[in-house]
């Protein structure tokens, strides 16, 4: 890099030169603009990456939405109900054995003195996730999936 590359704030490499172009400042907007825009392009871009198409596309693995420990699984006939537990919060779904056309499921789970909540609907493979606030307090879960289904008594107590 020659001297007078340094001294205008350009950098050169392989007889190309970079920079050295006009600032936000020298053009009257706002000091360092230019800069902070670049610097936060590439992770914008890798972030909307991963949210419209990360390497888990294609995937025929069921992933989790609940967070926290795999705290029961309950099997029955055509599938499974899966309850999750976390310090605050206890989350239930449930699976099909076998992804196939649109039927019938449903999850609820309940914090003890809590309302219930569920998901219902027509799914090819899972039911919720369904979340609640259960810290300190047991909690009970049922699922429903093409007239077989499996609950759970009070239980993470």
């Amino acid at each position: 890099m020659s001297k007078k590359a340094v001294e205008s704030g350009k950098a050169e490499i392989a007889g190309l030169s970079f920079g050295g172009g006009k600032t936000a400042a020298a053009t009257g907007g706002a000091k360092g603009f230019g800069r902070a825009a670049r610097s936060l392009a590439l992770p914008v871009a890798l972030a909307v990456g991963l949210v419209l198409g990360g390497p888990a596309v294609g995937s025929a693995d069921a992933v989790s939405a609940c967070t926290g420990r795999l705290a029961k699984t309950v099997p029955f006939k055509t599938g499974k109900l899966h309850i999750y537990k976390s310090r605050s919060y206890a989350c239930a779904m449930a699976v099909a054995k076998e992804s196939g056309p649109r039927r019938s499921m449903s999850v609820t789970i309940q914090a003890r003195g809590g309302s219930p909540v569920t998901d219902r609907g027509k799914y090819t493979k899972q039911a919720g996730p369904v979340t609640v606030h259960a810290l300190n307090r047991c909690v009970r879960a049922s699922a429903r999936i093409s007239g077989a289904s499996a609950a759970t008594g009070w239980i993470l107590c």
